[in-house]
């Protein structure tokens, strides 16, 4: 999912900006809400977002969740396997299938 080369490349920027020192787990985490944020506010006014924005904000808020991963040395294509291995228990397709209803709805 997340290749070796732009995990490199985003450390490299960091290094070189010597931005580690602020990238705690709880700073990271605070950026991606923010970011997030800002995410939702393109879409504030109605469906049709600009999309270079959109995606200048998603590339946003999925630096900080891959600098958050690195931060606490999880493996990003590792974390999502987990978390859908998890998924696929609460929402077996059968039940699940064209429906919004959370798990414990089903």
């Amino acid at each position: 999912m997340v290749d070796q080369p732009l995990r490199d490349e985003l450390a490299a920027v960091v290094a070189e900006r010597d931005w580690a020192q602020f990238h705690t787990p709880e700073n990271l985490a605070k950026s991606i809400s923010i970011e997030a944020a800002e995410l939702l506010e393109c879409f504030q006014w109605g469906p049709d977002a600009p999309p270079d924005r959109v995606r200048e904000e998603l590339a946003d808020v999925l630096t900080y969740c891959l600098l958050l991963a690195e931060r606490i040395g999880a493996d990003p294509t590792q974390l999502v396997r987990d978390k859908l291995a998890i998924t696929r228990q609460k929402y077996p397709v059968e039940k699940s299938r064209g429906s919004s209803a959370k798990y414990d709805a089903l």
